[in-house]
């Protein structure tokens, strides 16, 4: 049998105010995810795919629309690192969603 040692990195989230479990890597490539692997706990980005979860689907977002990506990513750094994540975008939801079925 193998044993392998873990080791728990912690790191200050910025969403919790608090030390708590890092993220294992980088959430994708760039400043932003860096920002994120060094400044937000494992806890506060799984709370953050949940509400993006909720925001594409209220909003009926279409991730291939650069508009829409760039909404998102205003709205993770807002939830993540600026408090309580409420909406601030001026986003239409009539002209960002898809077209609707007949």
């Amino acid at each position: 049998m193998t044993r392998y040692e873990k080791t728990l990195t912690l790191v200050h989230c910025a969403r919790f105010d608090a030390e708590l479990p890092a993220l294992s890597r980088p959430p994708f490539p760039g400043e932003l995810g860096q920002r994120i692997y060094e400044n937000v706990s494992a806890l506060a980005y799984s709370q953050w795919q949940q509400q993006a979860i909720i925001l594409i689907n209220h909003y009926g977002l279409n991730m291939a629309d650069p508009r829409a990506n760039q909404f998102l990513f205003e709205q993770m750094e807002t939830f993540l690192f600026g408090g309580e994540g409420g909406v601030t975008s001026d986003l239409n939801p009539a002209t960002a969603a898809a077209p609707r079925k007949k």
